[in-house]
C-alpha cells in the first residue's frame, strides 16, 4: 500500500574492521528495482516496473525480459529456489495484486494467484522452505490478508482471519523491498506495519494462522511512516529500518533493536542511520554479525547487531540482499544494480 555514476566507490567502514566495496553492473533496463533474491554467490533474481524482471547465474551478468502480458504491473518482491525456479509478486489494487511462478529461469510464467478482492493490496511474499511460504497484503475489513502456500508456489490459499489482531486506523504494509516480511527457522513469520500512529510489529510462531502484535518506537504517525524491513538474528533478537519515504533525509526513530522479541525495543541514536531506510539484511556467515541497510539516500552498516551505523555509501537503493561477506547485491531506480564485497 504505503506506496533510487560512477563505476565504482569504496567506503571504508571502521578501517580497522572491515573495507565495503560497491561495484555497479549494467541491469539491461531503466525499470525502477525494488524486489530482490539472492540465492548464492552466482545466482541472484531481482523484479520492478512494467512487467520487468532481472537475473544473473553468473554472479556478474544480468539479464533483463518482461513478463508476457505483465507490462502494466508492478513487480515488488521476488523470492527465487535456483537459477530456474522463482515466485514474483505483484501490487496494486484488487486484480492487480498478483502472484507469478516459474521454472524455466523466466522464459514463461504461469499466474498462481490473481486477487479478486478490490479492497485487497498484495505487500510482500516470503518462504521457510522450498515449499511453505506466505504473502502478507494490507488489512481487508480491520484484519491483513494472509496467504498461505505448501506447494512451491503453486497455488495459495488465504488464512482464516480470526487469529490477526485488528488493524488500527490507516495502518498498512510497505510494498517497498519485500522486507517488510520475513521467515525464520521452520515456522515462525514477522511483518512490519506503518501509517497509524504506531508503528508496529507482527509476530507468528505458527506460519500464519496466529498473531501477536507490538509497538515500535519507530517514526509513526503519518502514512509515510513506519517499518518498511526487518532483520532476523534469531527468535529473540531483530532490528527493524524505516523512516517516512517521502522525506529521505528526516532522521529520529529510522531504526530499533530488540532482544526480547519485540516486546521491548531501543531506538537508535537518532542521527542513525542517515535518513529514511527501506530494506536491511544480515550479512550471512559474518563474523562478527553485519547487517547492511540501504536507502534513497545511502546505505549504512552496522557490527554490533543494530545498534548503532556508520555510513557504507551515498548511492540510492531500494533492496538489499548477500549471499555470504564475499557476494551481496543491493538494487535501485533506472535499474541500478551494485555488487558488495565486504572484507576484513
Amino acid at each position: 500500500m504505503l506506496r533510487f555514476m560512477t563505476s565504482t566507490w569504496l567506503c571504508l567502514v571502521l578501517a580497522s574492521e572491515v573495507s565495503a566495496q560497491w561495484d555497479l553492473q549494467p541491469s539491461g533496463t531503466t525499470a525502477r528495482l525494488r524486489g530482490l533474491s539472492v540465492v548464492s554467490e552466482k545466482v541472484g533474481w531481482a523484479c520492478g516496473t512494467q512487467g520487468t524482471f532481472v537475473r544473473t547465474t553468473n554472479g556478474q551478468n544480468w539479464v533483463a525480459k518482461q513478463v508476457e502480458g505483465a507490462g502494466d504491473l508492478d513487480f515488488r518482491d521476488v523470492h527465487a529456489f535456483d537459477s530456474e525456479k522463482a515466485v514474483m509478486l505483484a501490487i496494486g489494487p484488487g486484480e492487480k495484486s498478483r502472484i507469478y511462478r516459474t521454472v524455466t529461469g523466466g522464459d514463461s510464467w504461469i499466474v498462481a494467484y490473481k486477487e479478486t478482492d478490490p479492497k485487497a493490496f498484495l505487500d510482500a511474499i516470503a518462504f521457510w522452505d522450498d515449499q511453505h511460504g506466505i504473502a502478507l497484503g494490507d488489512p481487508v475489513d480491520w484484519r491483513f490478508l494472509i496467504l498461505s502456500t505448501s506447494d512451491g508456489g503453486i497455488t495459495w490459499t488465504k488464512m482464516p482471519s480470526e487469529g490477526m489482531p485488528t488493524a488500527l486506523k490507516n495502518e498498512g504494509a510497505f510494498a517497498a523491498s519485500g522486507t517488510c516480511l520475513v521467515t525464520s527457522g521452520d515456522s515462525t513469520v514477522w511483518f512490519g506495519t506503518g501509517g497509524a500512529e504506531t508503528a508496529r510489529i507482527f509476530r507468528s510462531n505458527n506460519r500464519g494462522k496466529t498473531w501477536t502484535s507490538h509497538a515500535t518506537p519507530l517514526m509513526a504517525g503519518k502514512p509515510t511512516m513506519g517499518v518498511f524491513s526487518l532483520a532476523i538474528l534469531d527468535t529473540s533478537r531483530s532490528v527493524a529500518v524505516g523512516g517516512a519515504y517521502d522525506q529521505p533525509s528526516l532522521i529520529g526513530g529510522v531504526s530499533a533493536w530488540t532482544t526480547d522479541g519485540w516486546k521491548s525495543a531501543t531506538v537508535v541514536d537518532k542521527a542513525q542511520p542517515a535518513g529514511f531506510r527501506s530494506a536491511v539484511v544480515v550479512v550471512p556467515n559474518s563474523n562478527p554479525t553485519i547487517l547492511i541497510a540501504v536507502g534513497p539516500s545511502g546505505s549504512d552498516i552496522s557490527h554490533d547487531e543494530g545498534r548503532s551505523w556508520k555510513p557504507h555509501g551515498n548511492i540510492g537503493f531500494h533492496a538489499v540482499g548477500f549471499a555470504s561477506p564475499r557476494v551481496g547485491w543491493a538494487v535501485g531506480d533506472e535499474g541500478r544494480i551494485a555488487r558488495c564485497s565486504i572484507s576484513p
